[in-house]
This record gives C-alpha cells, sequence and structure tokens, in this order.
C-alpha cells in the first residue's frame, strides 16, 4: 500500500534570498522537498525553486503557466529569469576565453617575473585579468612597468580605471605605501579573503562598484538600524520607494561620501523638491480639464485635539495634496466651511470641479448645498467610505456574528501573546498571519475572519500535531479553549457564512478607499452585488431581510446620489447586462446629471440624442470588439475609444464615469501638519508649509509606483499596525506577571497575500464560484426598476 502521511509545511528559510520563495509554500514528504504555488495552489516535486520561477512567469517549457499569476510577480520573475540568463551567458563567454588564453598568461607571467627581478617591485596575481582586460592592452601595462618602475597590481578592474588597463597615480599613492610592509617579491593572492571591520573604522576609499566590498552586509543593515532607531523613525519607514533607491545612489558614489546637512536638506535641498513636486502638479493639471477632477475634503482630528482638513484633488491620472486648513474653531460653522470650499473650488477652476467629497454630518450638508448653489455646475458628494464601514459595524453587532468575531479573536490572542504558538503557526501557516490590517475596525474584523477560514484545515492540523500535545501551553486554560474554538465544526459553519454575508462589502469598503482607478462607476453596483450575495447566501426572506434593511438604511440617508446612478448607467459592463425592459428607462440621476454638468441646452438636447444610440447598441457601441471590450477596458476608456459616434454624450460620461467617491487620503504620520499652524514665524511656517506639501505628495505618488510591486508582509503585532488590529492581538487584561515575552525568537510573516482558492477552499461550493467571483463580475439586474437596492421591491415574496 502507498504512504498515506500528509507533506509537512516547512518554515522556509530567510537564508534563501531568491524573489520567487516569497510565492511558495515548502512542504516535506518522507524527507523530500515539495514547493506550492501561493496562487493556483499547484505542487512541485522536483524542479528547485528555478522551475517555479519559470511556472511564475508563464515560461512554457520546464513548468506548467501559472493561471493566476499577479501581474506584478509576473513582470518580477521575468525580469529574473532574464538576469540569470545574462550572468550565465557571461559565465559561458569568460569560461571559453580563459581557456583560449591560458599560455598567454604563462607568458605574460614570465615577463612580469623578469621584471621583478631586475627593479624589486611587488607582483600581483593576474587573477581575472582575461575578465578584464584584452592581451594586447596587458602587454603595455607589463613593459610600462619595466621602463618606469611602477608597481604591477592584479589587472582586476583596471580597464575601469583607465583607457590602457594600468592603474591611476592614486591608487598607486596608497598601494605602494601598503606594500612596503610586505616583503619584496612576494606574490599577493587578490582573491584572499579580508575580515569586516568595525563600523567606527572607516575602510580605503573605494569608487569602484566592482571591487570587493570590505564591509559586511549585515554591518550595513546594523548601520541603518542605528540611524532609524536614533531619529525615531516608524520603522516601516524602509517601505518606502525611495528607500532602496536612495541606497543604490549612495552606494554608486562609494565610500567617503559626505553626508546631508541639516542646513542642505531644509534649504536647497528642500527648495528643489518643492520645485520637482510643483512640476508633478502642473502636469496634473493639464487633466482636469479633460476629465474632470474631484475636490475631496478630508477632515481629521490630531492627537492634541486640533481638527484639520487636507484638501486633495482627485483625477484618473493622479491623486494631489494641495494644501492643509485648521478648522478647529470653524468646523460646525456653515458660513466658514462654505467660504473654505468655495477658495479651493475658484482655485482648482470651477470649469473643472464635477464634484466635492466631504464627510456627511450636517455642516457639510448645509455648506454644499451653498456650494452647489454658487456653482450650478458641480455637485456636493458626501464620502462613501464612511457609510459603507457603519453597514459593517453595524452588522457586526448582531448579536450571533459578535460572539463569531469575540471566539475568533479569543484565539488570535492567545496565538500572538505566546511567541511559541505564534512561531508554530507561522510554520504551518507558511508564514501567512491570521490577522489581517485593514482600512478600519471593522474591515479589519472581516478580514482576519476570512483569513482563519482559509486556513481552517491548516489550524486544526496544528492543535492535532504531537507538537501542539507536547507544548506546555496547550494545556492552559488559553490552550484548551483555543482547540475548542478550532475543532467546533458550528464555529467554521458560522464563520463561513459570516465571510459570505461581508466579502462582497469588505471588498466594496476596499474599492471606494483605492486611488488606484475611478470608483464612482462601480459603487452602485458593489452595493447591489452585496445585497444579492446576502440573498443568495440566506436564501429565506425572513433571514436576509435583516441586513438588506441595515444597508438601506445606510445608503439611503447617506449615499443615494444622481451621480452614482448616472455613472452606473453609463458603465457599459452593467447597463448592456441588464434585464427586462429597464433599457427603456433612463435613471432619473443621468438626466440630473446632463442638466447640472452641461449648462448649454443645445448640448443637452444632442446628449438626449445620443443616449438613445447608446441604448439601441447602434453605430460602433455594437461592435464586436466594443462587446468584449466592456469587460476589459476601464469605462471612460471604453467611451473614448467606441463613441465616436456620440461626442457629447462621450465627453459627459468620461468626465463622469473619471472620478472616485470617497474623501480619504493616506497615512498622515509623522508628517509635520499640527506644526504649520502652531509656528508664528512667517519664514519657518512657509518652509513648513513646503515640506508638507512635499511629503504628502511622495506619499500619494507612491500609491502608483507601489501598485507594480509586491507588497511587504506586516507584522499584526507592529505599532504601525495595532490602530486597527488591537482587538485581536492585545490581551483584555494587563500583561501576564509569567510569561512567554522572547520576540527575539518569533518568526517574522512572509506574506499575507491570500489566494482565491484559500478563501473559498471552506465555504459552501455551491455558491461559492458565484460570490467569489470578481466582485463585480456577471452583473445582473432585477426588472423591477431602479433605486438603491436598485428599485428592488422589498416586499416582493417572489424570490428566485
Amino acid at each position: 500500500m502507498g504512504s498515506t502521511s500528509q507533506p509537512i509545511p516547512v518554515e522556509i528559510s530567510p537564508l534563501k534570498q531568491d524573489p520567487a520563495w516569497k510565492h511558495v509554500q515548502m512542504f516535506k514528504d518522507e524527507g523530500k522537498v515539495q514547493l506550492k504555488c501561493k496562487y493556483c495552489l499547484k505542487l512541485f516535486k522536483g524542479g528547485g525553486i528555478h522551475r517555479i520561477k519559470e511556472h511564475l512567469a508563464n515560461r512554457k517549457g520546464n513548468a506548467p503557466c501559472c493561471p493566476r499569476v499577479p501581474q506584478d510577480v509576473k513582470k518580477q520573475m521575468l525580469q529574473s529569469l532574464e538576469v540569470i540568463a545574462v550572468k550565465s551567458g557571461k559565465k559561458q563567454k569568460d569560461a571559453n576565453g580563459v581557456k583560449n588564453l591560458e599560455q598567454s598568461e604563462l607568458g605574460i607571467l614570465h615577463v612580469a617575473s623578469q621584471s621583478n627581478l631586475n627593479t624589486g617591485l611587488q607582483l600581483h596575481s593576474p587573477q581575472n585579468l582575461v575578465e578584464q582586460s584584452p592581451l594586447g592592452d596587458l602587454h603595455v601595462a607589463s613593459r610600462l612597468n619595466l621602463n618606469t618602475g611602477l608597481q604591477l597590481h592584479s589587472p582586476q578592474n583596471l580597464v575601469e580605471q583607465s583607457p590602457l588597463g594600468f592603474i591611476t597615480p592614486q591608487d598607486e599613492g596608497m598601494r605602494s605605501r601598503a606594500s612596503d610592509k610586505k616583503k619584496k617579491g612576494r606574490v599577493e593572492n587578490s582573491s584572499s579573503t579580508l575580515a569586516p571591520l568595525p563600523l567606527d573604522t572607516c575602510p580605503p576609499i573605494v569608487n569602484d562598484l566592482n571591487r570587493v566590498s570590505t564591509v559586511d552586509k549585515d554591518q550595513v543593515h546594523m548601520a541603518i538600524g542605528r540611524f532609524l532607531y536614533d531619529i525615531g523613525a516608524p520603522l516601516d519607514a524602509v517601505n518606502s520607494s525611495y528607500f532602496q533607491p536612495m541606497i543604490d545612489v549612495i552606494a554608486s558614489k562609494g565610500l567617503g561620501l559626505q553626508a546631508t546637512s541639516y542646513h542642505d536638506l531644509r534649504g536647497w535641498i528642500l527648495k528643489n523638491s518643492g520645485e520637482e513636486m510643483s512640476g508633478f502638479l502642473d502636469r496634473h493639471k493639464a487633466a482636469w480639464g479633460k476629465t474632470g477632477c474631484s475636490i475631496l475634503v478630508d477632515e481629521w482630528m490630531t492627537e492634541t485635539g486640533r481638527t484639520l482638513i487636507n484638501i486633495l484633488v482627485y483625477c484618473a491620472e493622479a491623486t494631489v495634496f494641495l494644501k492643509t486648513y485648521d478648522v478647529s474653531n470653524i468646523v460646525t460653522s456653515v458660513d466658514a466651511l462654505y467660504e473654505l470650499l468655495k477658495e479651493v473650488v475658484e482655485e482648482v477652476g470651477v470649469r473643472n470641479v464635477v464634484q466635492v467629497i466631504s464627510d456627511s454630518t450636517d455642516h457639510y450638508i448645509a455648506a454644499g448645498k451653498r456650494l452647489t448653489e454658487t456653482y450650478p455646475t458641480m455637485y456636493w458628494t458626501p464620502c462613501a467610505a464612511r457609510p459603507v464601514n457603519l453597514i459593517l459595524e453595524d452588522i457586526g453587532k448582531i448579536e450571533w456574528v459578535n460572539m463569531i468575531l469575540e471566539h475568533a479573536k479569543r484565539v488570535t490572542r492567545f496565538i500572538y501573546n505566546h511567541g511559541v504558538i505564534l512561531n508554530m503557526m507561522r510554520r504551518y501557516t507558511g508564514g501567512m498571519d491570521l490577522v489581517q490590517p485593514s482600512h478600519t475596525l471593522s474591515a479589519t474584523d472581516f478580514t482576519s475572519l476570512k483569513t482563519m477560514v482559509s486556513l481552517k484545515d491548516t489550524l486544526q492540523g496544528m492543535v492535532t500535531s504531537q507538537e501542539w500535545v507536547d507544548c506546555v501551553l496547550s494545556k492552559t486554560p488559553g490552550g484548551i479553549a483555543m482547540i475548542d474554538i478550532i475543532l467546533s465544526q458550528s464555529f467554521w459553519s458560522s464563520c463561513s457564512t459570516l465571510v459570505l454575508l461581508t466579502d462582497p462589502l469588505v471588498g466594496v469598503l476596499r474599492m471606494v478607499h483605492s486611488h488606484e482607478r475611478p470608483s464612482v462607476g462601480y459603487i452602485l453596483a458593489g452595493i447591489y452585488r452585496a445585497k444579492e450575495a446576502i440573498k443568495r447566501v440566506l436564501v429565506e426572506k425572513k433571514e436576509y431581510m435583516l441586513y438588506w434593511k441595515i444597508i438601506d438604511n445606510r445608503w439611503d440617508q447617506l449615499l443615494q446620489h444622481p451621480l452614482h446612478e448616472a455613472s452606473f448607467f453609463l458603465n457599459p459592463k452593467y447597463y448592456y447586462s441588464l434585464k427586462g425592459d429597464v433599457h427603456d428607462k433612463i435613471p432619473s440621476g443621468m438626466l440630473d446629471c446632463v442638466e447640472r454638468l452641461v449648462p448649454d441646452i443645445k448640448v443637452q438636447d444632442k446628449i438626449n440624442r445620443e443616449m438613445i444610440r447608446y441604448k439601441n447598441v447602434a453605430g460602433d457601441f455594437g461592435r464586436n470588439m466594443a462587446v468584449r471590450a466592456r469587460h476589459t477596458l476601464l469605462p471612460a476608456e471604453w467611451w473614448s475609444t467606441y463613441a465616436g459616434d456620440c461626442p457629447n454624450l462621450a465627453r459627459l460620461a468620461i468626465h463622469i464615469l473619471s472620478q472616485n467617491c470617497s474623501a480619504t487620503g493616506c497615512k498622515r504620520d509623522p508628517i509635520p501638519f499640527e506644526q504649520i499652524h502652531k509656528t508664528r514665524n512667517r519664514l519657518e511656517h512657509q518652509r513648513l508649509s513646503d515640506l508638507v506639501f512635499i511629503q504628502y505628495n511622495l506619499r500619494l505618488q507612491q500609491i502608483k509606483l507601489q501598485k507594480d510591486t509586491e507588497p511587504g508582509a506586516m507584522d499584526p503585532i507592529s505599532l504601525e499596525s495595532c490602530n486597527f488590529a488591537q482587538e485581536w492581538v492585545a490581551e483584555k487584561e494587563e500583561f501576564f506577571e509569567e510569561g512567554d515575552s522572547n520576540w527575539a525568537a518569533l518568526k517574522q510573516p512572509v506574506g499575507n497575500t491570500m489566494p482565491l482558492e484559500w478563501v473559498t477552499q471552506n465555504v459552501d461550493q455551491d455558491i461559492q464560484d458565484d460570490l467569489f467571483e470578481d466582485l463585480f463580475a456577471g452583473f445582473r439586474y432585477q426588472d423591477k426598476g431602479y433605486g438603491m437596492g436598485m428599485g428592488i421591491d422589498d416586499d416582493d415574496d417572489d424570490d428566485q
């Protein structure tokens, strides 16, 4: 009989530096190593990491192509394979060159030896000679040595120092002084290993990047650590997209580079950076007139209780930060807020602004109404992130939901407060964490629960293993409670149901927080999709109506808006998927947008006629390419490509579909917003304002820079994650008098990106295929009208 043993997950050593290791899990089966792709879950029983890399790069040959690898990972693997190919070709070329010129080297050594006898000069090994210099250049250097008495050094890197391959006078001076201490005539091996120098010892100045460094890599990292610890910088500063380029530039300059001074940072560097950022702003201002823009009013409170407003401008190309206001004394004044918003609108340009997005408190509603009366060609829109988050909060307060979340948190609190258990869990999960910090507390709750469901089998395997049985902590009250929860089938069944109910809403929240692409064309469809998911899971009307009422209550109060209805109508992916006679109904929201955003009556009439062509799929709208592109192009791109017959409607559609629907910005710490409003020196106030302008826009630029790179794994117990993960990792009581607090022994998390299959493998197979496809794919619209629930009749008992 064959073996029935299951492969055992094995931790991947941090010494494995190949980028492909981040995208696999390692297992051992009867001593043999197996690797599993994190995306398609294919198990490789041989071929090593290079085969995995070809699999992820979709390079046919030694491995099948991964159908679900993210594009950024695929690109990274292709680049890595290209580098390997280049290095491999260079090694082969070098090997052939050495073989062909061995006899020449022997002749060269003979000539150089004769020179050494006559002059008493030190001879260095010609190791790597052929690789660095043509034979002819070497003969020139040898003869020069005979005639001038210059010391002949190892020809390594000589070509880069002079056209003929011999050393410079500066290098000669340093080398000759060092060689005087050695015996004359001694042959030195240039490949001998040099001991690492202490950091307080200055190594010789070397500007040649190809020379072997005398500083150990750990010493470099220790130096970086000391600097960051000394200044109290957030440790996630190393995740900045600008960190590695800074290191590369410093390394390219070589040792001996004079450090940047305090006054340089406050002076010419700040000035040049400000000019760069102003150029960045000017480049994107041109897009405001072409596609329209949204003014984002991001209100927040500092730790000292000061209320600030950050003003940002969003367009499809980029989000930019304009300025910050201290509104502590005027935040509840409708008149003051109106004047502030009016000033911003005029600065951006009234004709460019499609909407102003802010919080939906009473004073903003009143100020927004006055603003649209003053400027009747734009909208005031409430931020979509807050009501979607409130929907999740309301669901979290339902009794059975709250109980499930508390059970899950009890498990994670025990794991994350005991290093031995945390290390065990990370070994079993391949470095993945259970707790996944997200945009809000509620999003963190349901995202973390989703992760736990995806790792159900792994957790159950861990608590039934011999390693767990032998662990002293498994016998404690917390350990026993953890076993009871993880082995409870009713717990997992409830968790799976809750994930199915909430995951579409979490997806909507993630979407509205994103600055990567315009979201206004998806918000209405996303909410409807969430309601359909809930109905599909619970089936019975008396069961799902509780959740529908929560959604409708928040949506109707805060988010029902003509711009959202018009964007749904203009998104061909959804509009052309509608059933029944809805094509004969023009939503009032679309008509409202035509009348408000297009003041010219003649143009309004043209748009009205062009909408009929859009509804009837006339002209280019009906081309096969246009039909396929409904699902592949962004809505605004689709209109710019296929609406040549409807230029007026296309212009309006692009303006509407190029907007977002949230006023949220990005991480604010440790940008000195508050210090701007504290200083009373006019010059320093302006300097700080320029600094904040630069810092915040650099943060916003990183959103674009990091879109094509893999995000690093964030530790849920870190200070950077504590705002949203606290309830999942912090003990409710004070610290134990005795406990496992050896943080230095913890295994680092290696990746918290879940492939789709991990999410769905433990939920009902009959419904997961539909609910966990692309959040908005396969959209279906009932023929009961428009509105939020898209006009779904809550009193209709005919459940399909």
